[in-house]
């Protein structure tokens, strides 16, 4: 599957010489620094009400983000090919975990999506995004085959489907259906048709208005999904629900118009001091908009922009098709996440708890997100070349050719136009 000539072991050598990996290192420290400087301003109101100190917060910051840079380090040694030997295992541990996040997780805010460690609040669900970029990387490697066929589609994708369901039952519909965007993305760039995508994403409508339903009973099943509905479409109604469900949009975009231009100044946003809910999580962009202003913002999305262009660029010019589709699945993950907060907190998108990436206080999120970096880095850096691992349908590979007369067949050859089968060229940026 894999030519190459690195010996059969599981760590390697630092990988070094690939510009756009060096590029990419840089772009996330630069936003990594920034996060943790805007987590320990933004939970400065917090802190103050509970009684603690911003020092807290900022020791807690610094241990995660070098945490985050060792697991970078780590995931950029070892090889890739191991890795995506080791998914399966991590995708059986994911689930365990988010299992046992039903039976013993923490609580809070109605959500029970973390489990206490002692040394850390561990939130599973992050790591199951992980595990799903590398499974699908794997079995996309496998059985490219017969991924066409919709019994060996179900089987293969039965882990990722019944991990999405778990995290609906935490409920936590932002992150199940980051999950099921990374999937379907990255089984798309591998060629699987698109009627089968449409008839997928129909199956999984039809099973979220399900879910809902069977939340509630008897009269409260059309109240209950009533009033769902109405908390994801309540940010297009401006100027409703001010101290209800649009109240943390209503804050948000407050703070972010008083930044101005310029902004208040590092340290001075008002918002922070009980005004705005979660301002070093879910919000910490609308305090960076108030305390740095238009250009503060404008400049953490050119920052997101380039590590989008950076990471398409890398998985562009991959020649491994199985590192290219997990490459893909890194990019929409971080480059959708950062997307749908911002848009979130500017009131264009409905809340849906999606973090920041590289600048929202979580310390699973983080160093989760970090690893994916280091994947990445090491595809940067990767020469190997795969065949071609395209998705075909299943009835085109498995057609049975009819019997012909001798003759017939000699007069189907003559008539017949040569195909060549070429690999299309690689871009080079």
């Amino acid at each position: 599957m894999q030519r190459t000539n690195r010996p059969d072991v599981l760590f390697q050598p630092f990988p070094k010489g690939d510009s756009r990996g060096r590029m990419l290192l840089a772009l996330t420290g630069i936003m990594v620094v920034a996060g943790t400087a805007f987590v320990v301003s933004a939970s400065e109101g917090q802190t103050s009400a509970t009684g603690g100190t911003p020092t807290s917060l900022f020791v807690h910051s610094v241990a995660y983000a070098i945490l985050g840079f060792i697991a970078l380090y780590v995931a950029s040694k070892v090889q890739l090919q191991k890795l995506l030997s080791l998914s399966f295992p991590l995708m059986v541990l994911s689930l365990f975990a988010l299992v046992a996040v039903a039976k013993h997780g923490v609580s809070v805010n109605g959500g029970q999506r973390w489990l206490n460690l002692k040394v850390i609040v561990f939130q599973p669900s992050e790591l199951f995004k992980l595990a799903t970029v590398l499974y699908l990387g794997w079995v996309i490697q496998k059985y490219h085959l017969t991924l066409g066929r919709l019994r060996d589609f179900l089987k293969y994708s039965a882990p990722v489907l019944a991990g999405v369901g778990l995290i609906l039952l935490e409920p936590d519909m932002g992150t199940s259906s980051m999950v099921i965007a990374i999937a379907l993305t990255m089984l798309t760039v591998a060629g699987l048709s698109r009627r089968f995508i449409l008839s997928i994403g129909a199956l999984m409508g039809v099973g979220l208005v399900g879910f809902v339903a069977l939340k509630s009973y008897a009269w409260t099943r059309l109240t209950s999904f009533s009033y769902a509905w109405t908390r994801f479409t309540s940010f297009l109604h401006f100027g409703e629900f001010q101290q209800s469900l649009n109240y943390q949009i209503d804050q948000s975009k407050m703070a972010i118009g008083s930044g101005g231009i310029s902004g208040l100044g590092f340290g001075h946003s008002r918002a922070k001091w009980g005004l705005l809910p979660n301002p070093h999580t879910d919000f910490i962009f609308s305090i960076l908009g108030e305390e740095m202003g238009l250009i503060g913002g404008v400049l953490v999305i050119v920052l997101f922009a380039w590590f989008l262009l950076v990471s398409v660029r890398i998985a562009a010019r991959c020649t491994n098709q199985a590192y290219r589709f997990v490459a893909m699945g890194i990019t929409v993950w971080i480059a959708l996440e950062a997307i749908i907060n911002i848009a979130s907190v500017m009131g264009w998108w409905a809340v849906t708890g999606i973090p920041l990436p590289f600048f929202s206080y979580g310390g699973t999120s983080l160093i989760m997100e970090l690893v994916a970096v280091g994947i990445l880095y090491n595809i940067a850096n990767d020469r190997s070349v795969s065949k071609d691992l395209a998705i075909r349908e299943y009835r085109s590979v498995h057609t049975l050719v009819p019997l012909r007369r001798p003759h017939e067949v000699g007069v189907a050859r003559q008539r017949q136009v040569p195909t060549h089968t070429t690999q299309r060229p690689q871009p080079r940026y």
